[in-house]
């Protein structure tokens, strides 16, 4: 359980690895904008989006529309609902373990000591065993010599697992010596995280069928993404095919992607109002919202028929 600095490092960069598929659903709207304006810039710069509109038909432009929209929506589908929950799981089980092994310390050379209750040392350690043991619990004068050790975390106990050796006891209480195949010394510790569950560990039905409200309202908030995924699946397409002059097409990438912004931030605050507000309930926040994505797919349906 017990691992090097540089091996703790290593856990880190691989369990960051693990909720990026995490980070995909909130991002989904801004990467579909800024994919739809860099390849306007790209085929704007060589005239090609003038060849598009030329010399492709408009069922052939919507037959290849529908091919990538029902692509990208899919992936977006099964990240959502498949890969991310199953990986955001795992990603919070190795968090909660490098975070309790950091509470718990790093062995120094060829030592290590746990609080002030035991000191281990050891000729060698690989993935995260202890070779050639020896080991002194402190408080009930217990010495130890073993061919290998292990550490595991189980509820709130560090436990220390000894294997294929012997133990000497000398206290006021008791003074022995035996043999064992294993023996497991716990240790108690109050600060040890326990693993909780929220809105990422499940997928939107689980949400749906959620008897806390919380989760519950998340639900809902995903089925409202995953309606604001399409809508910017279709304005992106209508993105895709503006033609203008190279500096304005900042200037429309700006203004459409603070709209996108501004619409998370207003569902963010409708969504605070669920919680909080007993007044405001799911019929005002679909109806905010899709008045809200209304005005922009207008907003954007004008800026589009102007180029």
């Amino acid at each position: 359980m017990q691992h090097s600095i540089t091996t703790q490092l290593i856990d880190v960069v691989e369990t960051t690895l693990l909720v990026l598929p995490s980070f995909i659903s909130p991002l989904m709207p801004f990467l579909l904008i800024l994919g739809s304006f860099f390849l306007n810039y790209k085929f704007n710069a060589s005239n090609e989006i003038i060849i598009l509109k030329q010399y492709f038909s408009i069922r052939d432009n919507l037959i290849i529309f529908f091919v990538l929209s029902s692509g990208i929506f899919i992936f977006y589908f099964i990240n959502n609902e498949i890969f991310s929950v199953n990986l955001y799981h795992k990603y919070k089980v190795k968090e909660l373990e490098i975070r309790n092994n950091l509470k718990l310390g790093v062995p120094s050379i060829n030592e290590f000591h746990i609080e002030n209750d035991v000191s281990i040392f050891f000729e060698k350690q690989n993935n995260n065993i202890f070779y050639d043991v020896e080991a002194v619990i402190f408080k009930d004068g217990q010495f130890i010599k073993s061919f290998e050790a292990k550490i595991e975390i189980e509820n709130k106990n560090y436990n220390i697992i000894f294997y294929k050796g012997e133990r000497v006891i000398l206290n006021e209480t008791e003074k022995s010596k035996t043999e064992f195949d294993k023996f497991v010394y716990s240790i108690e510790n109050k600060e040890i995280e326990d693993l909780t569950f929220d809105k990422e560990h499940y997928n939107t039905l689980e949400l749906l069928n959620n008897k806390e409200s919380e989760f519950y309202y998340q639900g809902h908030n995903r089925v409202y993404q995953y309606f604001l995924t399409l809508i910017v699946i279709l304005i992106s397409f209508k993105i895709f095919f503006i033609y203008s002059p190279k500096k304005a097409i900042f200037r429309y990438y700006l203004l459409i992607f603070l709209s996108v912004l501004i619409i998370q931030l207003i569902n963010s605050y409708l969504l605070f109002l669920l919680k909080n507000n007993v007044n405001f309930n799911l019929y005002y926040y679909y109806l905010v919202n899709i008045l809200v994505i209304t005005i922009f797919s207008y907003f954007t349906y004008i800026l589009n028929e102007n180029n």
